[in-house]
């Protein structure tokens, strides 16, 4: 036992009323704590039973001594943490408890290492404040190789450094025995390193958790209905959190699914999972169910959205109101025409919605198109196509189009 890391424990002559037998088995404890040795279960040999009692003058039976050495290196602690690591002082106090530097180097190196691999300041507080233990793991032999396969399938050092920010449960995972076993799954799935690296970003826990315990299972569910593997994929790459849910309560999910009429053979259904998955997106889903019905949408109506654009139902109520408003209010389409059309609700409202609409009001004011044009010919077109049929088409008879859609026009001051 080192002098840094010492504890003294003094067997204070304390109780005089306790039994014997209880004397006798907190000096044997003590005894083996002291020798680290294991005693036999014998009683002691030649330990009288006035031996065995002790008297009341202290405050406790066994109160720990700590020594000086050891608390003046839980404040050097406390001050690398907060100096080094930019740790608050109270943070850095509650850290301290669970890490206890004895010297500064391989922590340094640790910080080093980060830093080289694009982690800035702020993310190495929040990845020493969330696992403090990493700042006494081998950089060059534990860390570093973990960090070169992720570089090595494709990972960003900007991307790998938000992941493991996140959630650095990944960095004390084993390499050989967790992380690659996890990665050959992924591939024999997914077939790309790519993909895999998207499914990363979504969430870490896709190589934190065995395969065999959930993906397997689920994936195999999936495969039994007849689901393509393309869609398979898809759900893998973009929504793994989906797939990793217990066997009995994915089961249910595509059961429901399928209950609300989705085909099994279209990338609908496995975003229609997706979108009932968790207790936050069914909140979701059920406050989005709500916000249409106050726009005059039937139960029938809204199911019908659902199936044509699952993701409808999972966004803000924020976003769906104020597209809502514009479509309705400023444009005056028919609240149930979007239903037919519900991709139109989560296109960008700065972006894409009022720079298009802008546009085909003008045309429309100017007689140069007609004005029951539908959500689908104005929306849905990528902005290529867009900007040959409605703007380049009609810049001589309007030549402040372009600006009207750029935004850098109003549209009162052409009309």
């Amino acid at each position: 036992m080192t002098n840094s890391t010492k504890t003294y424990w003094s067997l204070s002559s304390t109780h005089s009323n306790m039994e014997p037998i209880q004397n006798f088995q907190f000096l044997r404890t003590s005894c083996i704590f002291l020798s680290k040795k294991p005693l036999p279960n014998k009683p002691f040999i030649g330990v009288s039973k006035t031996q065995l009692c002790f008297s009341h003058q202290h405050h406790s039976l066994h109160k720990p001594i700590t020594s000086k050495i050891s608390t003046n290196q839980q404040t050097s602690t406390i001050s690398y943490l907060i100096n080094s690591c930019g740790l608050l002082p109270e943070t850095a106090s509650l850290v301290s408890q669970k890490v206890h530097l004895q010297n500064p180097e391989k922590a340094n190196s640790v910080l080093a290492l980060l830093r080289n691999h694009g982690f800035s300041q702020t993310q190495i507080s929040n990845l020493i404040r969330k696992r403090p233990l990493l700042l006494l793991a081998d950089p060059e032999n534990t860390l570093l190789p973990k960090l070169e396969f992720f570089h090595s399938i494709g990972a960003s050092s900007t991307d790998l450094a938000r992941v493991l920010t996140a959630d650095p449960t990944l960095l004390t995972r084993s390499l050989e025995n967790q992380i690659v076993p996890c990665y050959n799954f992924l591939k024999s799935v997914l077939l790309s390193d790519k993909k895999i690296v998207t499914a990363l970003k979504r969430t870490s826990w896709i190589f934190l958790e065995g395969h065999t315990k959930n993906l397997i299972p689920n994936i195999s569910f999936l495969r039994e209905l007849g689901v393509p593997e393309s869609c398979i994929v898809l759900l893998l790459t973009h929504f793994p959190e989906a797939l990793m849910q217990k066997h009995d309560n994915f089961g249910h999910i595509v059961n429901e699914v399928k209950e609300m009429g989705f085909d099994p053979m279209k990338s609908t259904f496995v975003l229609a999972i997706h979108a009932i998955s968790g207790k936050g997106n069914k909140s979701i889903w059920e406050r989005c169910y709500e916000v249409y019905r106050r726009w005059g949408w039937s139960k029938d109506e809204i199911l019908l959205a659902f199936r044509k654009h699952p993701h409808c139902m999972i966004l803000s109520e924020k976003k769906i109101m104020r597209a809502m408003d514009f479509f309705v209010n400023k444009m005056g389409w028919p609240s149930k025409m979007i239903a037919k059309c519900p991709v139109v609700l989560l296109f960008s409202l700065e972006r894409r919605i009022v720079p298009r609409c802008s546009v085909i009001q003008v045309l429309s004011l100017k007689g140069l198109v007609k004005k029951d044009m539908s959500l689908t010919t104005v929306l849905l077109p990528v902005e290529e196509s867009f900007l040959e049929r409605f703007v380049t088409r009609f810049q001589e008879e309007i030549p402040q189009l372009m600006s009207v859609y750029q935004g850098k026009v109003y549209i009162e001051s052409i009309i």
